[in-house]
Formats: structure tokens, C-alpha cells, sequence
């Protein structure tokens, strides 16, 4: 029977502790200068890149929900803080302001409503990249695919403590409970959707003059702006030789420069050099190490169109 008391009693105690851990959760938050506080759930992050070749229709949005003992009512001001970054190979990382984020926008205490999903206060915002440009000061002009914008918030509550990635442990950084890092990067990416067969036209004198017409694949690879090309001479082997051409050659997009890479079934590797583009055509000078060469035109496909390549 003592037994029995005694087992019974810790299980009321570990129940009691158990609740008592879970009432407490909220406010009892971690920071490295607080034991408690608030902090910013991520809830959705709706649009977190930029589009390169559509700067004008990109933005950076979030909902955040503002978790405290007040259910988010302690929420004073959130500044929402941006700053570009490029990597330059041989320098490393080049921040533009170099002073440090600037402040592209304030939500209010206004700002936070209530919600059907849970207790605590919820925002939505949305910063497009043009307003990400004239914060830092740059224009479109200045972007290259790859670069990123750092956006870090700093939580403002109505007893004066700043909550931001500064002070911010891991635990609220990274954990899945909280998921609020209160910072998030948004990179400048150049989508390429080249994956498709095409018909060209090419002219050669390189067997005599020729001008010859058909198709080819791009065929696109687990890298990203990678494609196969099923005939990276574009007929020319079937004009001269009356040959099929084999190998393994790769067309390359890299935010609209092409490029290629890779060899024949003889070893020679390819180059090319854009002369022309628009929505409906591109044309290249295309050369291997063998020194076959040619001039290439492809055409976009019904009811499709390419980016300005170079």
C-alpha cells in the first residue's frame, strides 16, 4: 500500500509539473539576455526569391505570428531591416550599405489582428524588391543572379526590450516550435526553363556554303540551368559526313549568358558566342576544337518565348 501511495504520488507530481511546464511555455522564452520575452513565429513564408529577368514583379512576404505571454499583445513596433550582399570570388562577401541593414519598414501594434488558427496575434507584409532597391540604394541595374538580400526584424514590446538575431538563441532561431530566426534571405535567382525541342536553322561554309534546317533537344539536367543538347552541331556532321553526331555537350544558362561545355565522341569541346536575341529567336557562332563551326538560329515554339539571352 505504501508502495502504491508512493507511485501514486509522483504521478500527480509529474502531471502537476508537466501542466505547470506547459502553462509557463509561452512566456518563458529563451534569450541570451532574457528569460522571458516575445518572438515572431514564421507561419508562411508566401515569397522568399527575387526574380532576376522579373525584378519589377518580385517581393519578399511573410505571416508572422507574435507569440507572448499577452498572446502577442505585448508588441509594440517590429522594424523590418534589409541589406545586400554579393560574394566576390577572391574578396568574399561585399555589403551594400557596408554601414549596416536600414529599415525598409515598420509594422505597428495596429498591424497584428486575431486569427481562427490560434490565440496569438497574427501580421502578413510584403516588401516588393523595388522598395528592397531604394533602401539599400541600388537600382536593378546593380543586381546580378546570385546576389541576396539579408531582411532581419527587430521586435519592439511596450516595456522597452528589443528582441532581434542578435539576441536570439538558438532554440527561438531554429527550433520548429518557434521557427522565428528574425532574419530571412532572399536571393536573386534566374529561373531557366529551356527544356524542350526547337527548330534552327544554320549557315556553314565550313564543307561549303550551306544553309540547313531541323531540330533539336535540350534536355534539362539535375543542375540547374544545365542542358543536354542532342546534337551540339546542329546537323552539321549529317551535311559534311553524312554522320550522326555523338557526345555529350552541355548548354549552359546562367542568368541569360549561354555558354557550352563538354565533349564530342571524339573529344573536342564546344564553344559559343551569342550575336542576337529576342522572345522569338536567338542566334549563335558555335565552334569546337576540331575547328567545325557554324552560325545557329533557334526559334521559340508556338505560343512561347525566350528571355534576352547574351
Amino acid at each position: 500500500m505504501k508502495m502504491l501511495k508512493y507511485t501514486f504520488g509522483l504521478l500527480v507530481g509529474a502531471v502537476v509539473f508537466l501542466s505547470s511546464c506547459r502553462d509557463t511555455v509561452d512566456p518563458n522564452i529563451p534569450y541570451t539576455d532574457f528569460d522571458t520575452g516575445a518572438y515572431l513565429r514564421t507561419i508562411d513564408r508566401t515569397s522568399t526569391t527575387f526574380n532576376f529577368f522579373d525584378l519589377a514583379s518580385s517581393n519578399f512576404a511573410l505571416t508572422l505570428e507574435a507569440v507572448d505571454s499577452e498572446d502577442g499583445a505585448s508588441v509594440e513596433t517590429v522594424d523590418i531591416n534589409v541589406q545586400h550582399r554579393r560574394l566576390i570570388t577572391g574578396v568574399g562577401l561585399e555589403y551594400t550599405p557596408s554601414a549596416g541593414p536600414v529599415t525598409v519598414k515598420t509594422l505597428s501594434a495596429s498591424d497584428f489582428g486575431a486569427n481562427s488558427e490560434s490565440r496569438f496575434l497574427r501580421t502578413s507584409f510584403v516588401i516588393t524588391a523595388a522598395e528592397a532597391l531604394a533602401a539599400v540604394g541600388l537600382t536593378e541595374a546593380d543586381i546580378e543572379g546570385g546576389d541576396v538580400f539579408e531582411f532581419s526584424l527587430e521586435l519592439h514590446d511596450k516595456y522597452g526590450r528589443t528582441f532581434n538575431r542578435e539576441n536570439v538563441s538558438g532554440n527561438i532561431a531554429g527550433g520548429v516550435f518557434y521557427s522565428s530566426p528574425f532574419q530571412y534571405f532572399v536571393s536573386v535567382i534566374c529561373p531557366s526553363d529551356l527544356g524542350g525541342t526547337y527548330a534552327y536553322s544554320q549557315t556553314s561554309d565550313y564543307c561549303g556554303d550551306a544553309t540547313f534546317e531541323g531540330s533539336v533537344t535540350f534536355t534539362a539536367t539535375s543542375t540547374t540551368g544545365s542542358y543536354t543538347i542532342s546534337d551540339a552541331a546542329f546537323g552539321l556532321w549529317g551535311e559534311c559526313y553524312g554522320d550522326a553526331w555523338g557526345g555529350s555537350v552541355r548548354l549552359n544558362d546562367a542568368c541569360g549568358n549561354l555558354t557550352m561545355s563538354g565533349t564530342d565522341s571524339y573529344g573536342d569541346s564546344y564553344s559559343m558566342t551569342v550575336t542576337s536575341s529576342d522572345t522569338e529567336k536567338f542566334t549563335f557562332d558555335w565552334i569546337n576544337t576540331w575547328g567545325e563551326y557554324g552560325t545557329v538560329t533557334i526559334f521559340a515554339n508556338d505560343g512561347e518565348s525566350f528571355p534576352i539571352f547574351q
